[in-house]
């Protein structure tokens, strides 16, 4: 949406609010989703999307595709041409593999390379064999489920037991939801180990303003009033008003940046007074 709420330096920045999508459970779902659209957004922010491929009608052909498991409805985009979301897919993926080869050569970074093979792999599944890919995408995982369900138990789609499972494929709870159950028998490809998951709960990554905060919470918080985005309030002993320290820049506030002046510093207030100074 169109929320101007860019939680760090508006002079400098913007907020493209996109909270279109399902809310993923299988990792390769999101690696795929939160991948392929940086790359996009990458390559609208450099203008290198020659192609004209407006849709017309993008919330109406949204629905449309969404209800359509065999992948054949036929998108209109605004120039009277009709493809598939499969094609369009490929349109996309075909600019960026160019752009990346264009912009990078042989230096791009492996999670790049890693979304564009994924992203090819799994576009040509979809094509020829969606049922393939059960163990790695959540619609695929959720309908395999659901039509051996409705055999076992000769179910119409419409009948309450299969809007249950529906429902019990997202349940976060480790003895309930379906997904879980799935990835406790190794039926859904990991990324992640449950230790590098549990561990992300209360260690922010090193490489983001997330790490001051992080580090603030954890070593001051006695003297942590509040904290969001782009601050960090005190309540220091012998100062009348609450102290604020900005993080309106995302790339400060890194390990690299402030590691060491976390480290030397014991209590708040010999922080505030280092960063204030």
């Amino acid at each position: 949406n169109t929320r101007d709420e860019p939680h760090a330096d508006p002079e400098k920045y913007r907020r493209l609010h996109v909270i279109i999508g399902d809310a993923n459970l299988a990792e390769i779902s999101t690696l795929l989703k939160v991948g392929t659209t940086a790359l996009v957004l990458a390559m609208i922010e450099e203008r290198v999307i020659s192609a004209d491929l407006a849709i017309d009608g993008p919330v109406s052909a949204l629905h449309a595709v969404s209800h359509d498991p065999t992948l054949t409805h036929l998108i209109t985009l605004k120039d009277g041409r009709s493809m598939t979301a499969l094609d369009l897919q490929e349109i996309y993926l075909e600019l960026a593999r160019h752009h990346t080869a264009e912009r990078y050569g042989d230096d791009a970074d492996p999670d790049t390379v890693e979304v564009l093979e994924r992203w090819e792999s799994v576009l040509t599944r979809l094509r020829n064999d969606p049922m393939s890919l059960r163990r790695e995408l959540d619609w695929v995982a959720k309908l395999s489920l659901l039509e051996s369900y409705r055999e076992r138990d000769s179910l119409d789609w419409d009948d309450p037991k299969l809007h249950l499972v529906d429902l019990q494929y997202a349940d976060l709870r480790t003895d309930k939801g379906l997904y879980n159950k799935l990835v406790q028998r190794g039926s859904m490809e990991r990324l992640l180990s449950d230790a590098v998951v549990q561990a992300a709960v209360s260690e922010p990554p090193e490489d983001t303003r997330a790490y001051f905060r992080g580090r603030c919470l954890a070593q001051y918080s006695d003297r942590i009033a509040a904290a969001s985005w782009d601050s960090v309030i005190f309540d220091l002993p012998g100062k009348d008003s609450l102290q604020r320290i900005p993080t309106m820049e995302p790339t400060r506030g890194t390990r690299q940046h402030v590691g060491a002046l976390l480290d030397r510093c014991e209590t708040a207030e010999e922080l505030f007074a280092a960063i204030t100074s």
